[in-house]
């Protein structure tokens, strides 16, 4: 089969595809013939050797969706889907024609999602799920404020949120459509400007959760954003982030954040593997068979020989939505 490896960290001009023997599985194990893979961010800056306790030489990619191949014989034929913490990084990635994964890293892919949407959602949901619903355990008739809600974790926030009944905040730097606020499940949209520490967001914000904050407030951006968000919560509000754009290093009141109860949870799905990441897309499921879940939409398609343009998009951020690589059938 083909696959893209990489040797060494360091420029995308390391991936190369490679000739390498079909996986056989072993007990508990099958193998799935990659009919589409996404490519995330934290791909990208794996190759660049900013992710911890990657192991060479290494296929990368996490998300994908294909069909069983090899493996239990009740299972040969079924179309699934799966991401994980440890592909690409610990055990050869999705990058490839054929990928061998546990039994339990998989789970049926949602007839409702093409192969390439089912590819496209699963980091996206998954830390949207861990996030908001596991940590930060968000509840019926609650409201989110969502940081980066035009994207792929942000939007998978607010959908979540919306399908477990909840109020939602979308917050980006700049518009969307009505259209697009629907399909994200957003009921009220903020642009975020910086003027001013960003008050105007934070009193709309606040005024939209009646005037008392918002309960969970998931901040996909960081950076400049850290403090803004922490004071639209509510008492005993709680907020996630994620990442950091920018300035790694954050400050904000700490009497104001103790005197108000408030709670702040990082969030890394690294430590998720495959067989931790399906339970939760089993769970998502639903969502996306019932129309409630959306992936992002797909912009890029690209083949594996078109690895190092894709990769340095993505890490670049000019696919303003989602890429995936595509297999022939």
């Amino acid at each position: 089969m083909q696959a893209l490896r990489f040797h060494e960290f360091g420029g995308f001009d390391k991936l190369k595809i490679e000739n390498v023997p079909d996986p056989r599985p072993g007990a508990g194990e099958l193998v799935v013939r990659v009919r589409a893979a996404s490519l995330n961010r934290s791909d990208a800056i794996n190759i660049l050797g900013r992710m911890e306790g990657t192991t060479l030489p290494r296929t990368p990619g996490r998300d994908f969706s294909g069909v069983v191949v090899d493996g239990p014989a009740d299972m040969v034929g079924q179309e699934v889907w799966g991401t994980g913490g440890d592909t690409g990084f610990t055990r050869d990635g999705t990058h490839a024609e054929l990928v061998l994964l546990p039994v339990g890293g998989v789970r049926p892919k949602p007839k409702r999602l093409s192969f390439e949407e089912a590819a496209a959602a699963g980091v996206n949901f998954v830390t949207a799920w861990i996030g908001l619903i596991e940590t930060a355990g968000f509840r019926t008739g609650e409201t989110v404020l969502a940081t980066g809600a035009a994207g792929g974790v942000g939007s998978a926030v607010t959908q979540i949120a919306k399908w477990k009944g909840g109020r939602t905040v979308g917050v980006a730097r700049v518009p969307i459509s009505a259209e697009q606020q629907r399909e994200y499940g957003i009921d009220h949209w903020l642009v975020a400007e910086a003027s001013e520490n960003y008050r105007q967001m934070i009193e709309d914000a606040r005024r939209f959760a009646d005037g008392k904050g918002v309960n969970v407030a998931f901040d996909c951006v960081g950076g400049a954003l850290f403090e803004p968000c922490l004071r639209t919560l509510a008492y005993s509000g709680r907020q996630v982030n994620i990442t950091s754009v920018g300035d790694r290093r954050v400050c904000f009141d700490l009497l104001d954040f103790y005197h108000r109860r408030l709670r702040l949870f990082g969030v890394d799905t690294r430590p998720y593997d495959t067989e931790a990441s399906a339970a939760i897309l089993e769970q998502l499921t639903p969502g996306f068979e019932s129309g409630a879940l959306k992936p992002i939409p797909i912009v890029k398609r690209f083949q594996l020989g078109d690895a190092a343009e894709a990769y340095t998009e993505v890490n670049n951020g000019n696919v303003h939505g989602k890429a995936v690589f595509t297999f022939p059938v």
